[in-house]
């Protein structure tokens, strides 16, 4: 048996050790409807959602530069949105009054604002960047290479 199927069995074998203690947990979770039903709703929101707007986006950047910058800029803000949405949707007020102390909306938006600044900026500096080098790779010639 070679290295790489040896590896292949072991990371195999690790899996199927967690996702037996990740069905232990939620079986041992006092209400485990409520967290397969927030699973399910995740793996909608991920496989209805987000994955076919990431891919939709990914077909309208065909042939551009920098898209791979903008599909994981939209990676990472769905990604935060997923992480968000359960404090911003739960209902009622929490039981722990420490939970949520802080306005997840207002702070949301400013997370998401950031993603997008940033992928904005460095969109800006690949493209100057991409530009000087165009401009090296052309050489000038100067007058005075004639004589």
């Amino acid at each position: 048996m070679s290295t790489t199927q040896v590896l292949r069995f072991a990371v195999g074998g690790l899996g199927l050790v967690l996702i037996g203690l990740g069905a232990w947990l939620v079986v041992a979770e006092p209400d485990p409807l409520g967290v397969l039903v927030w699973l399910a709703g995740a793996l909608v929101l991920h496989d209805g959602i987000l994955a076919p707007l990431v891919f939709g986006v990914g077909l309208l950047l065909v042939g551009r530069r920098q898209r791979g910058l903008w599909r994981g800029a939209l990676l990472v803000a769905g990604c935060v949105v997923l992480i968000a949405l359960p404090l911003l949707v739960r209902p009622g007020v929490p039981p722990n009054p420490s939970a949520l102390p802080l306005p997840y909306g207002r702070n949301l938006a400013i997370v998401l604002a950031g993603v997008a600044a940033s992928a904005g900026a460095l969109y800006l500096v690949r493209r100057g960047r991409d530009r000087v080098r165009r401009g090296r790779v052309r050489p000038q010639r100067s007058p005075a290479a004639d004589d």
